[in-house]
């Protein structure tokens, strides 16, 4: 009965630990994607830019 308490005492401890990381990870805010890029895709002009600002030299319009 001893032997079987001492062998199920640190299976217990590694499970109890696991899922604590596992909840941790699941719980987490979702982490932004590498891919995506805060400028990636502006189709309409952000409203706190100031008026005066051009596109960057290194892209050409394409009208």
């Amino acid at each position: 009965m001893i032997a079987v308490a001492v062998l199920l005492l640190p299976v217990m401890g590694l499970l109890l630990f696991m899922m604590d990381r596992f909840e941790n990870r699941v719980a987490a805010a979702p982490k932004r994607a590498r891919h995506a890029r805060q400028n990636h895709l502006r189709l309409v002009e952000d409203p706190g830019r100031s008026p005066g600002v051009e596109h960057d030299a290194g892209h050409a319009d394409a009208a």
